[in-house]
C-alpha cells in the first residue's frame, strides 16, 4: 500500500496562487499514474489533473491553463501549482496514486488538504 501525504493548502485571495505537494511512501512499486482530485460538500470527488510516468498530462476544463501538475518520481512527490485561483476552486484536494501490478490496479488516496479561496 502507498501512503500519500498532502500539504500546501490554505486560505488565499482570489487571483492568488498555491502549490500543493503530495509525498508518497511505502510500497510505490508499479505506480504508473498520479492525480489530483477535489471535492466540495455534497458533491462527488472530481478529477482536477493527472499525470503518467511518461509525463503525459490531462486537465479538467475548469483548471486548464491555470493549474500545472508535475511528478518527481525520484523524490516520489506530486505537485499541483495553482494560479489565478477563484472561489470556485475552494475544495478539499486529494492526491491519488494508481498502481498496476500483474494487470491488477490499486488506487491509494491521501487524507486531503483544504484550499479556500476568498473573494
Amino acid at each position: 500500500q502507498v501512503q500519500l501525504v498532502e500539504s500546501g493548502g490554505g486560505l488565499v485571495q482570489a487571483g492568488g496562487s498555491l502549490r500543493l505537494s503530495c509525498v508518497a511512501s511505502g510500497s510505490t512499486f508499479g505506480t504508473n499514474e498520479m492525480a489530483w482530485y477535489r471535492q466540495t460538500p455534497g458533491n462527488q470527488r472530481e478529477l482536477v489533473a493527472r499525470i503518467t510516468r511518461g509525463r503525459s498530462t490531462m486537465y479538467a476544463d475548469a483548471v486548464r491553463d491555470r493549474f500545472t501538475i508535475s511528478w518527481d518520481t525520484v523524490k516520489k512527490t506530486l505537485l499541483l501549482t495553482m494560479n489565478s485561483l477563484s472561489p470556485t476552486d475552494t475544495a478539499v484536494y486529494y492526491c491519488n496514486a494508481k498502481r498496476t501490478i500483474f494487470d491488477k490496479e490499486y488506487l491509494d488516496w491521501g487524507q486531503g488538504t483544504q484550499v479556500t479561496v476568498s473573494s
